[in-house]
């Protein structure tokens, strides 16, 4: 079982052990990343009036994503009663790579069961306008920047309190609801991403340990999604390499807001996100509550004190 070798007998300062509290060490990092993405406003509008869109948009997503690697791999990563590395060099390109095939695969697999449903068509070749875009917002920023903050940050502490299922719950109704004010978002857009997406970047974390997988699969994902088969992201049109349209029943097409607002997302990707969890079951990767691990490890000292 992960995270269960806690001291129960220590003798830090009642400041740190505050300070070390899960839902404590969940607002600094909060606070934290406040701070930083102030700074970083600040510093953008220092750049030129005059600068060309495209590079503009390649400079804040290439530094903001770097500033918070910085954040997460040397400050968040030290926050809390049991520090880690939620950001490993070690096997990152590895993960990150085969969740990016593995998110791409996934929405693949729901366009395909869409056109055989009828309700996905192309017309013809787009223009790829919207492909810079794609691949820096939707993919590379969306997935490491959303990924840090919702696993990294909401799912780690909230794991470390309440357990592994608390966290998992929680922090899938915060993204799949954080997206409710998306262009053409609807109550059952926002639920859905909390089932199919929550669950199924949620159990990546859980069975690696580390971001890497669920940052693939997440910019993954989004990226076949709009660039190849250009299927609105998130409720955003977008200009991808083909000219596609939906139509047809909304819980089949999912609308204006795209097939991740349909049964079809919500059936194939929580199918992975399913099997993921139970994976990283077997692998012991499911934390209990703080308050049911101090109770083990007080019970582990007695019976080794008798």
């Amino acid at each position: 079982m992960a995270g269960h070798d806690e001291p129960i007998g220590d003798d830090r300062p009642v400041w740190r052990k505050v300070v070390e509290f899960p839902l404590v060490a969940l607002l600094i990092a909060i606070a934290a990343v406040a701070a930083v993405m102030a700074v970083l406003y600040v510093l953008f509008e220092l750049l030129p009036a005059d600068i060309d869109p495209n590079v503009d948009m390649v400079v804040r997503t290439l530094v903001t994503v770097g500033v918070f690697f910085l954040l997460g791999k040397y400050f968040i990563s030290r926050l809390g009663e049991n520090p880690r590395d939620d950001l490993p060099l070690a096997g990152a390109f590895r993960d990150m790579g085969l969740g990016f095939l593995g998110g791409g695969w996934l929405i693949t697999m729901t366009v395909g069961v869409a056109a055989i449903l009828g309700v996905y068509g192309i017309a013809g070749w787009g223009s790829s306008g919207d492909a810079l875009m794609i691949f820096m917002q939707a993919g590379l920023f969306a997935g490491f920047f959303e990924e840090l903050l919702l696993r990294g940050i909401l799912f780690r502490f909230l794991e470390e309190f309440g357990g592994s299922w608390v966290a998992l719950i929680i922090s899938s109704l915060v993204f799949g609801f954080g997206h409710a004010g998306n262009d053409n978002a609807t109550l059952f857009s926002s639920v859905a991403i909390a089932i199919e997406a929550g669950i199924l970047l949620g159990a990546a974390y859980m069975y690696t340990r580390s971001l890497w997988l669920a940052v693939g699969i997440h910019a993954g994902w989004n990226v076949v999604q709009g660039y190849v088969w250009d299927v609105p992201v998130s409720g955003n049109q977008v200009d991808g390499l083909v000219d596609a349209r939906l139509s047809g029943p909304e819980l089949l097409s999912g609308g204006a807001f795209g097939l991740e607002a349909s049964i079809i997302a919500l059936v194939v990707a929580t199918s992975a996100g399913l099997w993921l969890l139970r994976e990283a079951a077997r692998k012991g990767h499911v934390m209990q509550p703080w308050w049911v691990r101090r109770r083990l490890a007080r019970e582990g000292e007695a019976t080794n004190a008798s």
